[in-house]
């Protein structure tokens, strides 16, 4: 009488897993076909990473806050997108989720493109990170992998240091961006994407987005507008 042996099959998935492009996306194709959720799975610099669980405080409600400013502003922004936890293509060896994006749509110009599965092909232009135990991921990681495939503006929220990080692009590489005399951050893409940064780290939602919507009641953001109506 012999005894059947099981045989060893690997995860399909897993923390540290190194992959080609094409056999990572065949690999999650196959995991949402098992019932499970893809969310938060990422491949950088050719390694994949595994999502941790997410706690409301430090990640899902300020994740929550941000996208909701971003959202604000798309609404009265003609030809731009914002969304949250979409996979970018950006390069051969990185397919990063980021927590938020807002892009100005291909057709009016943008940078990026949508490809036909529905993800988004090379940069947005402002991408979100929330850190609450991923500092190095995204801060040294991600930071590398966004400036060298041209992000135009990403900003890092770092939830447990209470301490926000919003980088532009220059010649190539990030600059920190500065509060102005208002005590409030620019954005040098989206024209009156204003932030209170002291507002946000104080629970004050309410102000972030009366800032916002200050920005886009502007003369100088209804001439964006109507220049991405008019972009090639």
């Amino acid at each position: 009488m012999t005894t059947a042996t099981q045989v060893y099959r690997p995860p399909l998935l897993y923390n540290g897993q190194r992959l080609e492009r094409e056999e990572f996306y065949r690999r999650v194709d196959e995991w949402v076909a098992q019932g499970k959720n893809p969310r938060g799975i990422e491949r950088l610099e050719g390694v994949v990473y595994m999502p941790a669980p997410v706690p409301i405080t430090e990640h899902a409600e300020p994740q929550g806050h941000l996208v909701a400013w971003l959202g604000v502003y798309a609404a009265y922004t003609y030809g731009v997108q914002v969304g949250a936890t979409a996979t970018a293509k950006l390069d051969c060896d990185n397919d990063p989720e980021p927590d938020g994006v807002l892009r100005i749509h291909p057709e009016f110009g943008g940078q990026s493109r949508t490809n036909r599965d529905g993800y988004i092909d090379s940069a947005a232009e402002l991408l979100i990170e929330i850190a609450h135990s991923t500092s190095h991921k995204d801060l040294e990681v991600k930071f590398e992998i966004y400036r060298r495939n041209g992000v135009r503006e990403y900003i890092v929220w770092e939830t447990i240091a209470e301490e926000l990080y919003w980088f532009v692009l220059e010649n190539g590489e990030y600059v920190r961006l500065a509060p102005d005399a208002d005590s409030l951050l620019r954005s040098r893409v989206f024209p009156r994407l204003w932030f209170d940064v002291a507002a946000l780290l104080n629970g004050n939602l309410q102000r972030v987005l009366q800032v916002v919507q200050q920005g886009v009641a502007s003369p100088e953001h209804a001439e964006f507008v109507e220049r991405l109506k008019h972009a090639p």
